[in-house]
């Protein structure tokens, strides 16, 4: 659903749909003759799954989330307290992101202990709009250059956070 703002909101209380965007992405590749640790970055795991039945375009399913992103974990060989950033989707819906933030939760937060490294989670689409059929790629370039300049881009426009999406992340 369309923002009524024109901007997206992911995980914010102000969220109430995307924003549209327009995006082209590449990717280039390079070998690592010097040993620069930046240049021989590479993507560790992947996976893509469909949402399958949901209650509607506004309302993904949380099981599907988590199963890509345990079949990611598993494609990488890493467990999920070794992922320090995570490029989310942030639908800048009141309903999805909560099931995003859960998913998440599930996933990563419940085998993080108290005094475990943080995890970092951003949307693009804060920053640059939902950019359709090329979304995936703009988030892919985003989280390398977030790896790269080891830092996360903040969530633009985040002001406070939707207590169901703070409820989601407590409630590991």
């Amino acid at each position: 659903s369309a923002s009524p703002r024109g901007r997206s909101h992911p995980f914010g209380v102000r969220g109430a749909g995307d924003a549209r965007g327009e995006a082209i992405g590449a990717l280039s590749g390079a070998r690592d003759d010097e040993g620069d640790e930046a240049a021989g970055m590479q993507m560790a795991g992947s996976a893509i799954r469909h949402d399958g039945r949901s209650a509607s375009l506004t309302a993904p399913s949380g099981q599907a989330q988590q199963l890509v992103l345990r079949a990611s974990l598993a494609d990488a060989q890493l467990a999920a307290e070794q992922t320090a950033t995570l490029e989310a989707h942030g639908t800048g819906t009141a309903l999805g992101d909560p099931i995003e933030a859960g998913a998440v939760a599930a996933v990563y937060l419940s085998a993080r202990g108290l005094r475990a490294t943080p995890l970092a989670m951003g949307s693009l689409k804060a920053n640059a709009g939902h950019t359709e059929p090329g979304a995936g790629l703009p988030g892919a370039l985003n989280l390398l250059v977030q790896l790269q300049s080891r830092g996360c881009s903040p969530n633009a426009h985040l002001r406070i956070i939707n207590p169901h999406v703070g409820g989601s992340l407590a409630g590991r």
